[in-house]
């Protein structure tokens, strides 16, 4: 018998019921494949920040300066004619999907290279490549630049590479990091700090935890771990923990949200799992306590999963910071296992990435909170896709408390996917595929 749920919004209003979880893989649902293309695709080009670097000579980052190599060009003054120019060297052809956008009156474009470059290629660079080497053509052609100015606006736009791996001090900005800090196979999807996360969504809980969700399971189907019963695994964790599944997260934080715990919220959600038949009294000590079964294992953990999400909403909601979410991750999923005898999320992994999280994020060691952090990093790459989106959901809902707040790393991101259907409305746009 095939799984079925209902997909609900982010105000609690149901968008489509009955539907097949398969529906909503990331293999076949056409949404969920748009928003990695789009993601894959799509580039910012800092208009202001390369004028900025000529002016100043400071190519290559602030702190690399060059006195008397400036180059007076003003791109975001002729801004739309550059973005014509990089759209005609881009596309592959005319009428393809090419996208050049200019945003902030000049400040920034838009970039999304053609599927097509995506496709040709054996990695996902070539949106940013494609578009720097564009723009730098670009330039060159309006300002009639010479072989010795070319080199100056050139490293404007490329930053130190390629005597670094990436292009760092550079104005062309992916939200994927590249290939080579990838710390296995797979992870691309998942490299993405948690303060981008939160920038994709404008601050939107519920749907920064669908973005969140989906490109962290696209990751891990990446990786190859959803393969045969896994698959279901996988897929009930997304949509019960991101797409809010039978408005399973938006009805417990609604009824936590005023008054709650996380222990109201562990309540709540292994007082749901016993009403749905999830799991059951397997035996009963002589103490009283009793101890649980799971009667379908992978819906237990999606239960977890949805219920990890709300508690991180409840209690990072309630204290308007991110810092919370380790212990918030930690101890739901301790006080589940001791009130059921079963695993927590993820078979425990959450639970265990808490830990080191909590160490590395602000902690004795302090790294540099909550929001810097992603699914490849070393300390929080270990949960296959069920940790991550409550970063970054408490990100979104922190209120400023961060070291490294989104605005100030991640305002970029903003400005240039605030328009993209996808991630404006990623539950509508997931059901409506379906």
């Amino acid at each position: 018998m095939a799984d079925t749920i209902d997909l609900y919004d982010d105000r609690g209003k149901k968008l489509k019921g009955d539907v097949d979880l398969q529906a909503i893989s990331p293999l076949k649902n056409s949404a969920i494949l748009g928003m990695v293309n789009t993601v894959k695709r799509t580039v910012a080009v800092n208009l202001a920040g390369i004028e900025k670097a000529c002016k100043n000579s400071s190519y290559g980052g602030q702190s690399r300066n060059i006195p008397g190599r400036e180059v007076d060009i003003d791109p975001t003054a002729k801004a739309d004619k550059i973005a014509a120019r990089v759209k005609e060297l881009i596309q592959v052809e005319k009428g393809d999907d090419t996208e050049v956008v200019v945003l902030g009156g000049g400040k920034f474009l838009r970039v999304a290279a053609p599927t097509r470059r995506i496709e040709a290629g054996a990695e996902y660079v070539a949106g940013m490549t494609c578009t720097a080497a564009a723009l730098t053509e670009a330039l060159r052609e309006e300002y009639n630049l010479g072989m010795y100015d070319t080199p100056y606006v050139k490293n404007a736009i490329w930053g130190t590479y390629p005597q670094t791996m990436d292009m760092k001090g550079g104005n062309v900005l992916s939200v994927l990091g590249i290939p080579q800090n990838d710390e296995g196979l797979g992870f691309a999807l998942r490299n993405i700090m948690a303060n981008h996360l939160a920038m994709l969504s404008q601050r939107n809980a519920m749907n920064c935890a669908a973005i969140s969700s989906i490109l962290e399971h696209c990751g891990v189907f990446e990786m190859g771990q959803a393969m045969g019963l896994f698959e279901r695994y996988q897929l009930l964790a997304l949509a019960y923990q991101g797409l809010n599944a039978n408005n399973m997260v938006y009805d417990m934080v609604k009824n936590n949200g005023k008054t709650g715990t996380i222990g109201t919220v562990v309540q709540e959600t292994v007082g749901r799992a016993i009403d749905d038949g999830v799991i059951s009294v397997d035996k009963t000590m002589p103490s009283g306590y009793k101890v649980y079964k799971a009667n379908d294992v992978c819906l237990w953990n999606a239960y977890c999963a949805a219920g990890t999400m709300a508690a991180t909403m409840v209690n990072c909601g309630a204290l308007r910071g991110a810092q919370a979410v380790s212990s918030t991750l930690l101890y739901f999923n301790d006080m589940i296992e001791k009130e059921t005898s079963l695993p927590g999320c993820d078979w425990g992994r959450v639970e265990g990435t808490a830990v080191g999280f909590s160490f590395f994020s602000h902690s004795i060691y302090g790294g540099g909170g909550p929001g810097v952090f992603n699914g490849n990093h070393v300390v929080t790459r270990h949960s296959t896709g069920m940790a991550i989106p409550c970063v970054a959901v408490a990100v979104a809902l922190d209120s400023g408390t961060q070291m490294f707040s989104p605005e100030s790393t991640s305002a970029i991101v903003l400005d240039t996917f605030q328009d993209v259907p996808i991630m404006m409305n990623p539950l509508k746009e997931v059901a409506a595929a379906v």
